[in-house]
């Protein structure tokens, strides 16, 4: 879901820049033979406001997604098991997301610079930064970024939130870092182990296992 988001946004960028350069550097535009320059485009400021308001939609709900997520996890009293995350996945996640969220300060600072008629765009771009710095600080200081197991489902939420219920499953397999679950109808989903502690991984595959019915699915024990 992060991964696909993120393309949508650098999707959306190049329009958005090729659009503040126009405006910003008055580049002559020869378009459907009316000749006109960047900043006396008609309707730049709708469909530059268009852009920075699907920009912050996107942005809004992805934060609404990754909050509700660590929200949920943190209802500790609701799941059969639940750990905070080991601490090399916490060093990852914190990387990528000061990361990503420098990249987006960047880009929407640039915009602005080369165009402060791009201040919307500029605004979708900022937020994802403020958002990413605040979700960061709370989910580390406060070991909210967490992996749990329901009666219906395995969740964890830390830069996504990944859900993978049980209704459906028919056979779980673990490869490297990840564990994949088989659906009917050829769905497969998978699960990052490395967000488990070493030491958590007996006793999460044993709460897991004891969740399943074993007449309909197939584990594997190789680990």
């Amino acid at each position: 879901m992060n991964r696909f988001i993120n393309a949508v946004l650098l999707f959306v960028l190049f329009p958005t820049m090729l659009m503040t350069i126009l405006i910003g550097f008055d580049i002559s535009i020869d378009m459907f033979k009316i000749r006109t320059t960047g900043a006396q485009l008609p309707y730049r400021f709708e469909i530059l406001l268009g852009l920075g308001l699907f920009i912050l939609i996107v942005n809004v709900r992805r934060s609404i997604r990754r909050w509700m997520g660590m929200r949920l996890v943190n209802q500790i009293e609701k799941f059969k098991w639940n750990q905070p995350m080991g601490e090399e996945r916490i060093k990852r996640v914190r990387t990528y997301n000061f990361l990503e969220g420098f990249v987006m300060l960047f880009i929407a600072i640039t915009l602005y610079i080369v165009s402060p008629e791009a201040w919307m765009p500029a605004i979708g771009y900022a937020f994802c930064t403020l958002d990413n710095l605040i979700f960061t600080i709370v989910g580390t200081r406060g070991k909210r970024f967490r992996t749990g197991i329901t009666s219906k489902a395995v969740i964890t939420a830390d830069r996504d939130v990944n859900l993978v219920y049980f209704s459906g499953l028919r056979k779980v397999t673990i490869h490297q870092q990840s564990m994949f679950f088989d659906y009917i109808k050829g769905l497969q989903l998978s699960f990052p182990v490395d967000c488990l502690k070493e030491k958590q991984l007996d006793e999460f595959f044993t709460v897991l296992e004891s969740q399943l019915d074993k007449d309909k699915v197939f584990i594997t024990k190789n680990r």
